[in-house]
């Protein structure tokens, strides 16, 4: 499950981890203030392997095989 960070008047910066599907917070579970969700700059997804961008290094056969 994803964790979203949300912004409080009162109390600051939280995160939360909550499902995809569920619905943003609205309130503050501390002091009940109307909150703010931010969007988060990092989103912690790592690549690895060949072939996630166009000028990762393949063998030739590859190389011929595409047009």
């Amino acid at each position: 499950m994803p964790i979203y960070e949300y912004k409080c008047p009162n109390c600051g910066r939280f995160e939360l981890k909550q499902n995809i599907k569920d619905d943003s917070l609205s309130h503050c579970p501390t002091c009940s203030a109307p909150v703010q969700r931010l969007i988060g700059k990092n989103v912690g997804i790592i690549f690895k392997g060949p072939g996630f961008y166009v000028n990762d290094s393949r063998s030739d056969s590859s190389d011929s095989s595409a047009s």
